[in-house]
C-alpha cells in the first residue's frame, strides 16, 4: 500500500458539473500528478443497443458496476488498469485504455458510489446536486453545444431518465463527505453561472478545516458574502458553508488564507493567484468566465485531498518505524 494514490470521487446525475470541477482540482495539483476515470466508460450497452433495450444510461443494470469496483480496488493499490472508452459524440465504443495511476486520481461519474465495495476505495467522496432546472438547462446548453441534440430532444431525454435519477443518481448522496449544491441567488434578474453561489454540506465522516473565523462577529468583510451555519442534512449534523457569486476577491482571499493556514506545508497549492486556471466556467457563448464560489469549491476538495496523502504518509511512516 505504500505510496498508493489518494482517490477522490466526484458523482452526479447527468450535466451536474462533475468535468467542470474535475478539472479545476487537476490543475491545482498539477495535471502531470492526476489520473481522471469517467465510471461511464463503463456502459454496458451502446447507444443503439440501449434504445433498443429501453434501458437508460443510469440504470445499474447498464453498467459494469463490478469491473469498476474491480478497477477501483486495483488503482488503490497502484495497479494499472484498461479501462473501457465510451464515446459521447458517437454513442459506441472506442478501444480500451491502458491506465496507470498517478500521485492522485480522480473519479467522476455516475454511479461511482453504488457499491459498497467501490465507496470503500475513495480517500473523499463529493455529491453535486444543482436545483433541477439549473442542471436542466445545463444539459440544454452542453447537449445541443457539444453532442449535437436538440433542445427538445434533451427535455424528452431527462423525462425518461428521472425515475431512473431518483431511484439510482440521487440516494448516492448520502454517501457522500462533502454536498456541493451551485445554486442562482434569490436576486438574480437573469442567470449567470458566473454569479451562481455555492452551498457546501460537510459532513463529519472525514475532519474538516477549522473554518470558526467566518462565524466570529468581527469577520464583519467575509459575513457579507460567505456564511458558515450548523445544520441538518438527511437527518444528520453537518457544518454548512456558502459562498456568494458576489464575493470580492478580498473575501475570498481570506477564506483562502484560513484554509491553508491549518495545514502550512499545503501553502504552496492554496492560491487563486498562483492557479490561474481553476474557477474557470465555459460559458453558453463559449467565453470563460471566473467563479469565486467554484473556485474556493475546487480548493477545499483539493485541501482534502492533500491531507489523505499526508494522513496517508505518516501511516506509512508509523508503520516502517
Amino acid at each position: 500500500m505504500t505510496n498508493r494514490p489518494i482517490i477522490l470521487g466526484i458523482v452526479g446525475d447527468s450535466a451536474a458539473g462533475k468535468t467542470t470541477l474535475t478539472k479545476g482540482i487537476a490543475q491545482v495539483l498539477g495535471p502531470e500528478d492526476v489520473t481522471v476515470i469517467c465510471t461511464d466508460d463503463y456502459h454496458r450497452y451502446d447507444r443503439q443497443q440501449r434504445a433498443e433495450l429501453g434501458i437508460s444510461a443510469l440504470h445499474p443494470d447498464c453498467n459494469y458496476l463490478d469491473i469498476i469496483q474491480q478497477h477501483l480496488g486495483l488503482l488503490r493499490t497502484g495497479q494499472s488498469i484498461l479501462k473501457p472508452i465510451y464515446n459521447h459524440s458517437t454513442g459506441m465504443f472506442d478501444p480500451p485504455e491502458y491506465i496507470k495511476p498517478r500521485k492522485f486520481v480522480i473519479v467522476e461519474g455516475l454511479l461511482g458510489y453504488s457499491t459498497r465495495g467501490a465507496r470503500e476505495c475513495y480517500d473523499v467522496k463529493v455529491y453535486l446536486a444543482p436545483p433541477e432546472s439549473l442542471r436542466t438547462q445545463w444539459k440544454i446548453n452542453r447537449d445541443t453545444y457539444k453532442r449535437g441534440y436538440n433542445k427538445e430532444q434533451v427535455l424528452e431525454q431527462l423525462r425518461k431518465r428521472e425515475s431512473d435519477s431518483e431511484q439510482f443518481i440521487r440516494p448516492q448522496r448520502k454517501f457522500s463527505d462533502i454536498v456541493t449544491s451551485f445554486y442562482p441567488p434569490e436576486d438574480a434578474s437573469q442567470q449567470s453561472d458566473l454569479l451562481l453561489n455555492v452551498k457546501l454540506v460537510l459532513r463529519p465522516t472525514i475532519p474538516h478545516p477549522d473554518l470558526a473565523e467566518i462565524i466570529n462577529p468581527s469577520s464583519t468583510h467575509l459575513s457579507s458574502a460567505i456564511r458558515l451555519e450548523l445544520d441538518r442534512d438527511m437527518g444528520k449534523p453537518v457544518d454548512v458553508l456558502e459562498i456568494d457569486g458576489h464575493a470580492t476577491s478580498e473575501q475570498v482571499s481570506e477564506l483562502e488564507r484560513m484554509l491553508c493556514n491549518e495545514v502550512p506545508f499545503l501553502g504552496k497549492f492554496c492560491s487563486l493567484e498562483g492557479n490561474q486556471d481553476i474557477g474557470k466556467v465555459i460559458g453558453t457563448t463559449g467565453e470563460t468566465l471566473q467563479s469565486y464560489p467554484l473556485a474556493m469549491t475546487q480548493l477545499l476538495i483539493t485541501y482534502h485531498m492533500l491531507k489523505a496523502a499526508n494522513i496517508h504518509q505518516l501511516d506509512d511512516l508509523a508503520l516502517s518505524l
